[in-house]
């Protein structure tokens, strides 16, 4: 199952953000991993963070992450990138699919 997520960086943090994911630590993937993610990709325009996230259960996903060691560092580091840091409240996404070439 495939999720579009959308995110925004503080002004001034498109470097620091690109710098940070040049290199995700290994207990974060392993981490990703286990929870079911088979491939995340992010795309930059300005701010504008665009992400695709594709796991087998993008809910039971975020549970498993929440409380996980290796993802509370990570989250606590993206709060001071991200317009709104991830509280993981249990909010989806509001972004759905309105057209796609067949």
């Amino acid at each position: 199952m495939e999720t579009v997520l959308h995110t925004r960086l503080k002004p001034g943090m498109e470097a620091e953000y690109e710098r940070v994911h040049a290199i995700i630590p290994a207990e974060l993937d392993t981490a990703l991993r286990e929870a079911g993610v088979r491939s995340w990709r992010i795309w930059r325009s300005g701010l504008d963070l665009f992400h695709l996230v594709d796991c087998d259960d993008y809910e039971a996903m975020r549970a498993h992450l929440r409380e996980h060691p290796a993802n509370l560092p990570w989250q606590a580091r993206m709060a001071g990138l991200l317009e709104v840091s991830d509280d993981y409240s249990g909010a989806e996404p509001d972004i759905r699919l309105v057209w796609e070439l067949p």
